[in-house]
């Protein structure tokens, strides 16, 4: 499972637009991506959310223009969307860097690949380095009179080759970037780095499309979303809609006395349980007010008793059922 986050840019008065219309993708008799539209006209960030086998990775490749599209089109402030004529920065899932070419050789070949002077990328690379934390890497330091030999990808950690692979997708200052599954595998410091600059890019109004298994930093970034279901879109939309159409259904109760017979007697479901509090979901928003009065009525001091949407987590295993266990 992942998501898709696209986060769109406006320059001046020109508002910049991805529209992405009807994408259908099969393989044999099997359809991996079904219909899949949705429209980005303002700033904002777009999620796509799936298990494994979804149709994320497909649909991702196809708005690049890497995998061909049995239907659809995918459009960009108007035109056909291309790596040619759209400045794409692309972290795959995949990760490759050559393991036996110096890191600055690598990131400057990059670099050339977009256009940017050797002059420029230079300048970019030590902003990247400091960045990244990974200075030492790029531009070791003498030990006495002996030069260090630069470093090499295979010399690096599976993290701080991931911080590269992330310098090269940004190393051209692209307009459209795909972090496809970028937190993967990171130490809670490099999460919160990678996390810093994410947040840092979707300031500055880039186009952002990034996947991620893990939930709550994909609510921390997503404004709009699609939960893809075997290849089709059963869910649309923005998120905090969504949770607002399910109303306040998560209820936290901590009481000085049993209020289990309550929530048995009005057929409420607890779905968790601790020694001090009880979780339930409600069928409706108004069971709250009622359950909250039969424990008023019977002096049971109340100490916490508090109501929430339901978590991105709850929606998306609703969506998909059983097979978001294989998440």
């Amino acid at each position: 499972m992942g998501f898709l986050y696209l986060y769109i840019k406006s320059e001046g008065e020109k508002t910049m637009s991805l529209v992405v219309q009807n994408l259908k993708k099969s393989y044999g008799k099997k359809t991996v991506v079904n219909e899949l539209s949705f429209t980005m006209e303002q700033p904002g960030v777009y999620a796509l959310l799936g298990t494994n086998g979804a149709g994320k990775s497909t649909s991702i490749r196809m708005i690049l223009g890497m995998l061909l599209k049995d239907e659809g089109e995918v459009l960009f402030n108007g035109a056909p969307l291309t790596t040619s004529t759209v400045n794409v920065g692309y972290l795959a899932e995949e990760r490759g860097l050559y393991p036996k070419v110096s890191l600055k050789e690598q990131i400057l070949y990059f670099a050339s690949l977009k256009g940017v002077s050797k002059k420029e990328a230079e300048k970019r690379m030590e902003h990247w380095a400091k960045k990244l934390k990974l200075t030492e890497y790029f531009y070791p330091v003498p030990v006495g009179k002996k030069k260090v030999k630069p470093y090499k990808a295979d010399q690096l950690s599976k993290g701080n080759q991931q911080k590269v692979q992330l310098m090269a997708t940004l190393i051209s200052d692209p307009e459209l970037i795909v972090l496809d599954e970028p937190l993967s595998g990171l130490d809670p410091v490099n999460t919160d780095l990678f996390k810093e600059i994410i947040h840092e890019l979707a300031g500055m109004n880039k186009y952002i499309i990034m996947s991620s298994h893990q939930m709550e930093t994909i609510e921390e970034f997503c404004t709009d979303l699609t939960i893809l279901h075997r290849g089709n879109p059963v869910l649309q939309g923005n998120l905090a809609e969504i949770k607002k159409s399910y109303g306040r259904i998560n209820l936290c109760i901590k009481a000085e006395g049993d209020v289990h017979p309550f929530i048995e007697e009005m057929g409420i479901a607890i779905t968790k349980e601790t020694p001090e509090e009880i979780f339930v979901r409600l069928s409706e928003e108004s069971q709250a007010q009622e359950l909250l009065g039969k424990i008023v009525a019977a002096n049971i001091p109340v100490i916490k008793f508090m109501a929430d949407e339901p978590t991105l987590h709850e929606i998306f295993v609703e969506k998909v059922g059983e097979e978001a266990n294989e998440v």
